[in-house]
């Protein structure tokens, strides 16, 4: 019976049996995916009040609004909104004291007869949980991976079936609702990398582990936020930008980490490719740097570091690409612009160990490939070394003997950009040392980290501040 509940037909039959909810499915773009489902299976009389495809764009601007974007979180709001009142202004007076109301929506553009075209649409549900109740929402931003337009078609109206269900059945568990997502579904057909709670259902759920536990599941392979801890849409928000991203563990955020993104942003804007251009800069962690010793994402610790680097005021990424070719794969997807990526010199070394691609077929040289194909650059900051105040730098940096030549190559062709602009002052600033300091009660790590996060770390208690 379990099994029969993540099926489709039986999910939809559920909602169709339950006279709880009512309401309209209005959708625009491939076709009314979801709501053929619901009358597929018989019994849709109890669940769909209305059912509405308003796929002309001058129809569309009519019923809710002109906008820019046909596609966008804006429209797919607009449509809940109206939906949503029409149906508590219409039929609450008869049937609201035992009707719980939603309004599903999504507007989405499937693959054109040309093909070519960006596969992608927002989706979402505006419900109450109980009759006369205030309204709760569910969004989320899906790519379509399949090849044929048929079978996008297809897994929009599963995804958006197993939304339904999650919404009307599993809302008072969040993070299995974000599992049951992809019911029937693989990853490999269906990506989600926006998903946004909000309502009194969802008051106590912060949208950030949310995103992250996408991330950990492979619906999406990274999750961006504002300094505000709004969860933003990748593709919209790197459209268009030269990207700056500093990888870091950033436990917790130093001098050090802000001098280097400083540093590396004045040497990037300089770049006549850059100059004149919007530039994004990013502080970035990826899930290996949030897993506690185990499978498992300590999530206070989380919670501590992306509150630090809000605290900065810098835009924050959670990824799940380790190998550095793989984000700059990811990220060159999404803008056309340049990009370059904020090391210091030991992440340097360590980009030159082979050990970490023995997967590619090509080795080393195939990821390095990958890495610089659209003239990427490393911006490298010094290492001080402690015993004798030597600095490593891209000028000396040692890797294995038989790399000499490619490190070379690279270094001839401006693959490295030195930062010698740092400040002096800062060298000597390790993270482990403020965490150690911080454990100790030793007040000198106030002088070691930005003031702004001096506080937030005394406020909060992070990291076992006394």
């Amino acid at each position: 019976m379990q099994a029969e509940e993540l099926d489709t037909h039986h999910k939809a039959l559920k909602i169709n049996l339950d006279p709880r909810w009512y309401g309209t499915l209005a959708e625009i773009g491939a076709g009314q995916e979801v709501v053929r489902w619901f009358f597929r299976v018989g019994g849709a009389a109890g669940t769909v009040a209305k059912s509405i495809s308003a796929y002309d764009m001058t129809v569309s601007d009519a019923i809710y609004g002109s906008g820019d974007r046909y596609v966008s979180r804006t429209r797919l709001q607009a449509m809940l909104d109206r939906e949503f009142k029409l149906n508590v202004d219409r039929l609450e007076e008869r049937r609201g004291d035992t009707t719980a109301f939603f309004a599903f929506a999504d507007t989405v553009v499937a693959r054109s007869f040309k093909g070519g075209n960006e596969c992608h649409g927002w989706m979402g549900v505006k419900f109450q949980s109980r009759p006369r109740d205030e309204p709760s929402q569910i969004l989320i931003h899906v790519r379509m991976l399949d090849a044929e337009a048929s079978l996008q078609q297809e897994a929009l109206g599963v995804v958006g079936v197993n939304l339904l269900y999650g919404a009307f059945f599993l809302h008072h568990e969040p993070e299995l609702l974000v599992e049951s997502l992809l019911d029937k579904l693989t990853t490999g057909r269906i990506e989600i990398d926006v998903i946004e709670f909000r309502g009194i259902e969802f008051r106590s759920v912060d949208n950030r582990l949310i995103s992250l536990k996408l991330v950990q599941l492979g619906l999406s392979g990274a999750a961006m936020f504002d300094p505000g801890g709004q969860v933003l849409q990748p593709s919209e928000v790197l459209y268009k930008k030269a990207v700056l991203v500093e990888r870091g563990s950033f436990r917790p955020p130093t001098h050090v980490n802000l001098d280097m993104l400083q540093c590396a942003l004045e040497k990037f804007t300089a770049d006549p490719d850059v100059a004149g251009k919007e530039v994004l800069p990013v502080f970035e962690l990826t899930m290996r740097n949030l897993l506690a010793g185990g499978d498992d994402v300590d999530r206070r610790d989380f919670l501590a570091r992306a509150d630090l680097l809000a605290a900065c005021g810098k835009t924050v990424m959670i990824s799940d690409y380790f190998e550095y070719y793989r984000l700059a794969a990811y990220l060159s997807w999404r803008t056309k612009e340049r990009i370059g990526i904020v090391m210091g010199a030991p992440s340097l070394t360590e980009l030159f160990e082979e050990k970490y691609y023995t997967q590619l077929p090509g080795g080393i040289l195939e990821s390095f490939g990958r890495l610089f194909k659209n003239n990427l650059k490393l911006y490298v900051y010094p290492l001080k070394n402690a015993a004798t105040g030597e600095l490593t730098t891209v000028d000396n940096l040692q890797v294995a003997p038989e790399l000499k030549k490619l490190y070379g190559y690279l270094a001839d062709r401006g693959s490295f950009v030195a930062l010698d602009n740092f400040n002096p002052d800062y060298l000597s600033i390790f993270s482990r040392e403020v965490l150690k300091k911080i454990a100790a009660g030793d007040e000198s790590w106030t002088d070691m980290v930005p003031p702004q996060v001096a506080d937030l770390i005394r406020q909060r208690r992070f990291f076992g501040c006394r």
